[in-house]
């Protein structure tokens, strides 16, 4: 299998070899899903936080008397049923993560590359290393490719003129190679990689 690379005037330089097993591999839902709804709920703080009754700084004295009163008979301030009181199984600082292992996280990826291979969203480019870090110029340039809609820009992470060029522009996101997961490949349109990014992706993926 092949893909075409091209360079940041859109013109073709040549093209690429890429492995079978990645970018043919079968499509499987449920298993993005999964990594989807992990990779979601490890970005979770996890810090939302209620007090109990048993947390609640106040007396240990009973409020009034048990009869007599007229009034519903009372134990505690910190009583859920009162004002400032307790909360009941309200939410505690906990970790939200859902793991998945390395193997089903690699065959995820696999699988939303290989869609979007047959979808023909993957634009491979010789070198993202930019003149400068003008963000307008990086986004003619992709326009210049036809990628207009939400970007996936693989390179690495050195690439500073990469970062701040795209940080002003909402519809893309720069990752390392190393750092791809299957939620941002399948929450943008296309997917703009570096041949250097490439063969280090395929390089991981093929382990």
């Amino acid at each position: 299998m092949k893909l075409a690379v091209k360079n940041l005037n859109n013109e073709a330089v040549g093209e690429t070899e890429v492995p079978d097993e990645i970018f043919s591999y079968p499509y499987k839902e449920h298993l993005i899903h999964l990594a989807v709804v992990s990779v979601r709920a490890s970005a979770r703080s996890g810090t939302h936080k209620t007090k109990g009754r048993g947390e609640i700084r106040a007396s240990g004295k009973k409020p009034y008397r048990q009869k007599g009163t007229g009034r519903a008979r009372a134990g505690s301030v910190a009583s859920p049923l009162w004002r400032k009181g307790g909360v009941v199984h309200g939410p505690v600082v906990r970790d939200h993560s859902n793991k998945l292992t390395p193997g089903e996280k690699r065959n995820a990826l696999k699988s939303a590359l290989s869609r979007k291979f047959a979808d023909e969203q993957i634009v491979v480019v010789d070198s993202l290393d930019l003149a400068d870090h003008k963000t307008q110029a990086l986004d003619s340039a992709l326009t210049k490719m036809g990628i207009a809609g939400k970007a996936l820009v693989v390179d690495d992470f050195n690439n500073r003129n990469l970062a701040l060029a795209s940080r002003n522009n909402k519809r893309l996101k720069p990752v390392d190679a190393l750092a791809v997961n299957v939620y941002d490949v399948v929450d943008r349109t296309h997917l703009v990689v570096s041949q250097q990014a490439l063969d280090r992706l395929v390089q991981v993926l093929g382990k």
